[in-house]
């Protein structure tokens, strides 16, 4: 288990035993944009954000009232929020569906949603793990946006190109110590940016 569902594991035995406030408030503050921007990324339906909203408040409720049943053996912190998450979506897409067809007869399918509304994953990978990866990177280019044009420049060689120091100097006829230097330089800055 990572460092990171070991810690997230704790949280939950913590919800669970104590009830600890401050543990599903971390819970919350981690999760609750990820299964936000994941019923958003999913949504095509009109009243999407309303929804996305609910489903946060929703599966986190959940979360607190289930946190004893979660099993660190049977699945990873975040696969089981994802889990709750997608089967509480599930129930309000049929919900809504359901009032819906008592409005208007047959405008929807025998189910109530449509196909696309359903998450489809691969049971094997993350889901949130992902997000949170795709959210970083964003992230990550965004900052080298804000670097000076050299240092960005450089850090690509080295990151994206896979390039040594050397390499790079010899291409850009710079001195090694210089190339050293805007890499250092830029790796700095870099980490103020994406921690801010």
């Amino acid at each position: 288990m990572s460092e990171d569902a070991a810690y997230w594991s704790e949280c939950l035995v913590k919800i669970a035993r104590d009830e600890d406030r401050a543990a599903f408030q971390e819970l919350f503050t981690r999760f609750s944009p990820l299964i936000k921007a994941f019923a958003a990324l999913q949504s095509s339906s009109a009243y999407a954000e309303t929804m996305t909203e609910e489903l946060v408040q929703e599966t986190m409720i959940k979360i607190w009232q289930k946190a004893a049943s979660f099993d660190p053996k049977k699945a990873s912190p975040s696969t089981w929020i994802f889990t709750i998450a997608r089967n509480t979506r599930i129930d309000m897409l049929r919900k809504t569906a359901r009032h819906q067809n008592n409005r208007v007869a047959n405008d929807h399918s025998e189910d109530g949603f449509d196909v696309e509304d359903i998450w489809i994953e691969n049971e094997n990978e993350d889901v949130f793990n992902q997000l949170a990866k795709q959210r970083s990177s964003e992230k990550l280019h965004e900052s080298l946006e804000e670097l000076p044009e050299e240092q960005a420049f450089i850090l690509r060689k080295v990151y994206l190109e896979d390039k040594s120091h050397t390499e790079i100097a010899e291409e850009l006829d710079l001195p090694l110590g210089t190339v050293k230097s805007r890499v250092r330089l830029a790796l700095s800055k870099l980490r103020l940016t994406v921690d801010r």
